[in-house]
């Protein structure tokens, strides 16, 4: 975020302003000067999301503070950090022994010391340089997300969603009822918090791994990998769908899919998903079905096929790509192919 001062009235402390202050303050435990500046620049752009929210006419939530046991993270945006064998070297900590699961690849950033509940992770940013040569689009698929089953190929194929949370919401449900009748501000409404958010936290790394898994297959697969363009904050405020959505993670999958397209050098494209469940693949015809319907019949030219499966082809229909003139990239384009090299 880059702040400048302001000869405005009333306008107060900038975040520039503060960073240039905050050297003269003093801390009762040594931190390095830049992981203080970080904290002011995360601050600031709470509050310029804050206003941003005021200005568009959206109901705005205040930034919260966060306490001891709510800050779980800061970071290292420049220096005072390096790997010496299995030490991680932290400027005014010291020295601490770390598992490295693989090796760093690419020109280190920042380093982001962050605290999942008993577990600590050092997190790395890099800059890997130029992106991979992207390559011959020969392979492409359309994929529709769903409920039913996770994702439903263009080619038929389908993967079913594990639903975690749906699994363990009975033991999750009772560990926060334990919590709920915990004394607050106890030693044991500390421990049952800590209980809960490693149930919280094994769901969401269960998913994390199933997406990763997921996307993997489809890039190493396909050259091509269309998806649907869909606004899911919008979608999860239907309350009778919102804990389904939220479950299979959409928005995951396709980012961690992007991810990895990227750095294979193949293309991910999200299109309009106007009417891809109800218009027919095979001959264009508009078959209106609710919700409830699961297989599409055209009576116009006989098509009998699972409503996802159909709904798939009609999404990589939107964008017909040719291995001369034009490729789609990963991109946001919710009205089909842009021009670009191959």
């Amino acid at each position: 975020m880059e702040s400048r001062f302001s000869t405005e009235p009333n306008q107060g402390l900038t975040t520039f302003d503060q960073i240039n202050q905050i050297k003269y303050l003093e801390f009762n435990t040594p931190v390095q000067s830049q992981v203080k500046q970080d904290v002011l620049r995360r601050l600031g752009k709470s509050f310029d999301a804050f206003f941003r929210r005021c200005k568009s006419g959206d109901v705005p939530g205040y930034p919260r503070f966060k306490g001891r046991d709510r800050y779980n993270s800061f970071t290292y945006p420049q220096s005072g950090f390096w790997i010496e064998g299995t030490k991680l070297k932290l400027s005014k900590i010291g020295n601490i022994r770390i598992k490295q699961h693989r090796e760093i690849e690419g020109k280190v950033k920042t380093c982001t010391i962050k605290r999942e509940v008993n577990q600590w992770y050092a997190v790395f940013s890099v800059d890997m340089g130029n992106s991979p040569a992207k390559v011959n689009p020969n392979t492409s698929i359309g994929i529709d997300v769903g409920l039913n089953s996770c994702v439903t190929l263009s080619n038929g194929e389908q993967f079913d969603s594990p639903e975690y949370y749906r699994k363990s919401e009975k033991s999750l449900a009772v560990q926060q009822k334990r919590l709920g009748k915990k004394k607050k501000g106890s030693e044991n409404r500390f421990k049952q918090k800590n209980i809960v958010v490693k149930v919280h936290r094994k769901i969401r790394n269960q998913r994390l791994d199933f997406n990763h898994q997921l996307s993997r297959i489809l890039v190493d697969r396909f050259d091509r990998i269309v998806f649907e363009d869909l606004n899911i904050q919008n979608m999860v405020k239907n309350h009778h769908l919102a804990k389904s959505i939220s479950d299979v993670a959409w928005g995951q999958l396709i980012q961690m899919t992007k991810s990895k397209a990227e750095e294979a050098g193949k293309y991910v494209e999200l299109v309009n998903p106007y009417n891809t469940s109800q218009k027919c693949s095979s001959c264009g015809s508009i078959v209106k079905k609710g919700l409830s319907v699961r297989v599409h019949k055209c009576p116009d030219c006989g098509l009998v096929l699972d409503r996802d499966h159909n709904a798939a082809i009609n999404i990589l229909n939107l964008c017909t790509v040719g291995t001369t003139g034009r490729a789609c990239g990963v991109m946001n384009n919710s009205s089909g192919c842009e021009a670009g090299s191959t």
